[in-house]
């Protein structure tokens, strides 16, 4: 009797093992178990035209609108194993262990997305595995004792996986953001530029955010304003809210006189260290020192598998008291290791705003294996690498130090009572000295922190003062925007960030956006993505709330799969006819030509078995009529007069040929499509060869198996040349061939005297 423990990852594997025993297959407390481990997600989706019954898949594989929107119900939802390497073998082990084991125990990660139960789900269907017993393990993080109690304290999951509760709710999330790639599509058709114009949920909030942001920085007028105020003999200045301002100094009727300052209220305040960093505030503060966010996500992924700082991808803002006290007797050689003097760090209890028992991997933080020096990390993992660890133990460190304490003051003019002012004055930097926060807002003009604190008399003067101009996004403002809605975890809006900022490549054709230490700018493409969302479903900010409510309801059994799905079919029809109008706009506005898109024909292919195909309906310069069409579908061949570009090129009196030809598979850099081939392998010479037109009485010559010679043939390379030709068969095409060796001479019938 085996218990088999399903882990998300190795490492996770690995600390199971250690809690339990040490190795990956042993006894705890009378029960038998043995450990495997997956690699993320096993299993992907196939493309859309894979998906579909053969009949439907030239029109999932078509971008032409008239396509879309998708049925849900002509999707298979079939998935294939992931290219990741060493996949198979995961695969292999898992089968043979599950099929055996007396109880198969999901021991992924548990998180609020249900991603691990999807995680644990994907392989166990594909492979067909239906466990005798199936039971979860609910564990706050990976310490021994977490590990052992959920061990001890497995739960069934009744019903089998389909009633799975974190299965359901993040199946439906998952094929929901798969539905969403027909807005690509719809992005890109409209846009009518020959450029892929990438729309997801969370690329379509990014570009929404930074899009009105950039337009609000750029179209900023400065309004100058002037008014009354006071200042202190310390510099702090005193405003009646009610105070009435002008567009000039000279328009400021000055009416009042010197005053004494009265205190009013006069208290200590206390600030705690800011919460532990996620990996989208770690590597917002990096790309202010101009280390890309794609960077991060690689440098940290090595440094984690070599346990020096924690799991990346984690969603939590907090550790549990495990996990704190794993890492209690490190603190003073972490502060060593980074520069903090360990007499800051006072407070050697867990905070109850940063430790707490809930989670899994908790907050990122260092790990377990501390460094030698930052010498040593560098010459490991790159200058990267050390600003990744400095930055991550002192936002550690800073909870282990004492608050910030600052005694805030506010007081009135005894003359003016209307005029306030206020001041903070610093009593106790306490975590301040160890990591400096860039969280919190810019102070106004009014709040004034100086070590002296209100002043005793105030002077009137006349302020001038401005509207303030919207900041220029960043990658650390545009994190805030997306947490503050709740789009995306942590690492997801890193890796989706560094995504949309990657330098142009082969694969990255159409970037979306540019960085320059930390600062974002949309690039053309961009532009174009941004330009095309207002009043569109995807790019509704509150879409992402929407589904994760819709992905409880899901788990909670009030809501079905195929009905969170069902609304998209609805979006892409509304967001198809919102899209052209908005891309209308972005053309007249960017000063854009539409490029016309191919005009395409569709109907069922008899030679393929009533498969349902499109194909362009112009070919070298001819539109095919719908019977031509329709006779094309039907398997058979047409013949029509099309026009020669190479003979238009070369100012041919008459550059039209007879073609010949039928519809069938081609292929494209590797892309099958559907097409009209041509038959260039003619009964009948053709009209001209090497710019020598042939007359009615050569052909007929060449026809009948006799030479032509002429001296005004010309080459590729543009020179003039003599030869004799016939028409004849030759690698298994009728074809002009030439005989080089041959001397010109007039046209000679065969079987006749020239």
């Amino acid at each position: 009797m085996t218990v088999l423990l399903v882990a998300e990852k190795p490492s996770a594997a690995r600390n199971m093992a250690k809690a339990l025993g040490g190795t990956m297959a042993g006894t705890f407390q009378g029960t038998h178990y043995e450990i495997v481990a997956l690699r993320g997600h096993l299993y992907e989706y196939v493309e859309p035209h894979e998906q579909v019954a053969p009949h439907l898949s030239d029109k999932y594989k078509s971008w032409d609108l008239a396509n879309l929107p998708w049925n849900p119900a002509d999707l298979n939802w079939k998935r294939k194993p992931s290219a990741q390497s060493g996949v198979a073998e995961i695969l292999q082990t898992l089968a043979g262990k599950a099929r055996t084991a007396s109880e198969v125990v999901v021991a992924t990660d548990v998180d609020p997305s249900g991603e691990g139960g999807l995680l644990f789900a994907e392989p166990m269907l594909e492979l067909g595995i239906t466990p005798t017993k199936l039971t979860r393990m609910y564990f706050t993080d990976e310490a021994e004792a977490s590990i052992q109690n959920a061990f001890l304290n497995r739960r069934e999951i009744v019903g089998g996986l389909e009633n799975f509760d974190e299965y359901k709710k993040a199946l439906a999330r998952s094929k929901f953001d798969w539905l969403t790639q027909q807005f690509t599509r719809v992005a890109t058709v409209t846009a009518a530029q020959r450029a892929v114009l990438r729309q997801g949920r969370l690329k379509s909030a990014m570009l929404l955010l930074v899009g009105v942001q950039l337009k609000a920085h750029n179209e900023y007028v400065k309004k100058p304003f002037f008014e009354n105020r006071f200042r202190d003999e310390h510099g702090v200045m005193y405003t009646n809210p009610d105070e009435p301002n002008f567009p000039n100094q000279e328009s400021v009727a000055q009416t009042y006189a010197p005053s004494a300052v009265v205190v009013d209220v006069r208290g200590d305040k206390r600030v705690a260290p800011p919460r532990l960093l996620d990996l989208a505030a770690l590597s917002s503060r990096l790309s202010a020192k101009g280390v890309k966010a794609d960077q991060v996500l690689a440098i940290y992924q090595r440094m984690y598998e070599d346990q020096v700082v924690s799991y990346p991808r984690t969603e939590d803002k907090t550790i549990t008291t495990e996990q704190f006290q794993d890492l209690l007797p490190l603190v003073d050689q972490i502060a060593a290791l980074v520069d903090v003097d360990p007499a800051l760090l006072t407070q050697r209890l867990p905070r109850r705003t940063h430790v707490k028992d809930e989670g899994a991997h908790g907050a990122n933080r260092p790990g377990p294996n501390v460094p030698g020096s930052l010498d040593a990390i560098g010459q490991k993992y790159g200058d990267t690498g050390t600003l990744i660890y400095e930055e991550l133990a002192r936002s550690f460190l800073a909870m282990f130090a004492g608050d910030y304490v600052y005694e805030s003051q506010q007081g009135h003019l005894e003359d003016w009572p209307t005029f306030i002012g206020s001041a903070t004055v610093p009593k106790a930097l306490g975590w301040k000295q160890v990591f400096a926060d860039d969280t919190t807002d810019e102070p106004d003009d009014t709040e004034t922190p100086n070590k002296d604190g209100l002043g005793t008399h105030a002077e009137p003067f006349v302020f001038e003062g401005k509207n303030k101009r919207p900041e220029h996004p960043t990658m650390k403002w545009l994190m805030k925007q997306l947490e503050k809605r709740d789009v995306g975890t942590g690492a997801t809006r890193t890796s989706t960030y560094a995504e949309v900022t990657r330098e142009p490549s082969d694969k990255n054709k159409w970037p979306l956006m540019t960085e320059t230490r930390g600062k974002v700018t949309l690039t053309n493409y961009g532009d174009m993505g941004y330009r095309l969302l207002p009043g569109t479903r995807i790019g509704d900010l509150s879409l992402t709330e929407r589904i994760y409510s819709e992905m409880r309801a899901v788990a909670a059994g009030n809501r079905s799969v195929e009905q969170v799905i069902a609304v998209v079919a609805d979006w892409v029809t509304e967001d198809i006819q919102t899209m052209q109008a908005n891309a209308a706009t972005m053309r007249a506005e960017l000063g854009l030509t539409e490029i016309q898109q191919k005009e395409k024909h569709e109907g069922t292919w008899a030679a393929q078995g009533g498969r349902l195909v499109s194909f362009n309906r112009e070919w070298s310069g001819h539109r095919f009529t719908d019977q031509e069409c329709q006779t094309l579908l039907d398997g058979h061949e047409i013949t029509f007069t099309a026009i020669s570009d190479k003979k238009k090129t070369a100012g041919a009196a008459d550059p039209t040929f007879t073609a010949r030809g039928s519809l069938a598979e081609l292929n494209y850099k590797g892309k099958p499509w559907v097409g009209f081939k041509p038959e260039f392998s003619s009964d009948l010479p053709p009209d001209a060869w090497c710019q020598h037109t042939f007359t009615e009485t050569e052909k007929e010559t060449l026809l009948t198996g006799g030479t032509v010679s002429a001296t005004d043939f010309v080459s590729q390379k543009g020179k003039p040349f003599s030869t004799t030709v016939r028409f004849g068969n030759e690698g298994g095409q009728r074809k002009i061939i030439p005989d080089f060796g041959a001397t010109p001479r007039r046209t000679q019938r065969k079987g006749r005297r020239a």
